[in-house]
């Protein structure tokens, strides 16, 4: 396990009340950063993770928030609360997310061709999963640039989910995310702000699967947990050289040391000499 400590920093996981939003908020507070997290519905189970890990580790390590990620004031509202309730911004991840559910409940089974998907769902997905990373690390970033030092982590899939037949709009959605990882991180050169894609890899047991899945199915689905040691690493400093490209989380090996995991769990973002995965 990684025992680096995050001490001192500030995090905003968006999208942080289920599945891989509260298994990466509870391993950065547990790392010892302050965490600020935000669902753009349901308050009430945002705000109840927030107290259940604040009573868990004994000390107000998270707060929660009510904000859209596709409403500009709500990403500026997002990055001044972590400001002034924790003095800064170290860490943004980009969870938030909506995925193919909401096009059909059926999505696994019985594919939507792209024709055939709702306009007004299209641009819904589009804009919580493009715009809203865009809009949150528009916000940050001024912060990250005034004290030399950030980490932007944008949570992405498997390139072939993105290719696969059915799903539209949630893996173009991706590949723009993945597209945004590559160009901001050239943008931030030099800056000590970084941009990474990070993913779980592979179907993992989480909101975005929907309820009717068998039992046989969903036990071999990965646990959200994978994500949290490639996480914190990424959120270290161990990863200052890191930027531009992405951590495939079911690669990580926790038996070797964080830099060899890394090594191996490293693949290129965007399509640069892509691989089949």
């Amino acid at each position: 396990m990684i025992t680096a400590s995050l001490e001192g920093k500030v995090a905003i996981v968006t999208g942080g009340g289920r599945g891989l939003g509260y298994a990466m908020t509870l391993g950065l507070a547990r790392a010892g950063a302050g965490v600020v997290i935000s669902a753009a519905r349901q308050a009430d189970e945002i705000l109840k993770v927030a107290d259940d890990i604040n009573m868990m580790l004994g000390s107000r390590r998270v707060l929660a928030l009510q904000a859209d990620v596709t409403q500009e004031v709500d990403c500026r509202r997002l990055v001044d609360v972590a400001v002034t309730a924790f003095g800064g911004l170290s860490i943004l991840v980009n969870n938030a997310g909506r995925g193919m559910k909401y096009v059909s409940p059926t999505f696994l089974t019985e594919p939507t061709r792209f024709w055939e998907v709702d306009n007004d769902t299209w641009r819904t997905i589009i804009d919580t999963n493009v715009n809203g990373p865009f809009l949150m690390a528009k916000a940050a970033v001024p912060h990250m640039l005034r004290q030399g030092w950030g980490r932007i982590i944008n949570i992405t899939m498997n390139h072939d989910t993105m290719r696969r037949a059915g799903f539209s709009p949630y893996g173009p959605s991706k590949a723009a995310l993945e597209s945004e990882t590559v160009i901001w991180a050239q943008d931030l050169a030099g800056s000590g702000v970084t941009v990474n894609g990070l993913l779980p890899g592979g179907a993992t047991d989480t909101g975005m699967i929907p309820d009717g899945v068998s039992e046989a199915v969903r036990s071999q689905l990965l646990r959200p947990e994978v994500i949290v040691e490639p996480l914190l690493w990424l959120a270290s400093d161990a990863a200052t050289d890191i930027t531009g490209t992405r951590l495939n989380a079911a690669l990580w090996d926790s038996a070797l040391a964080p830099e060899l995991a890394a090594a191996a769990a490293l693949e290129p973002a965007g399509w640069a000499n892509q691989a089949s995965n």
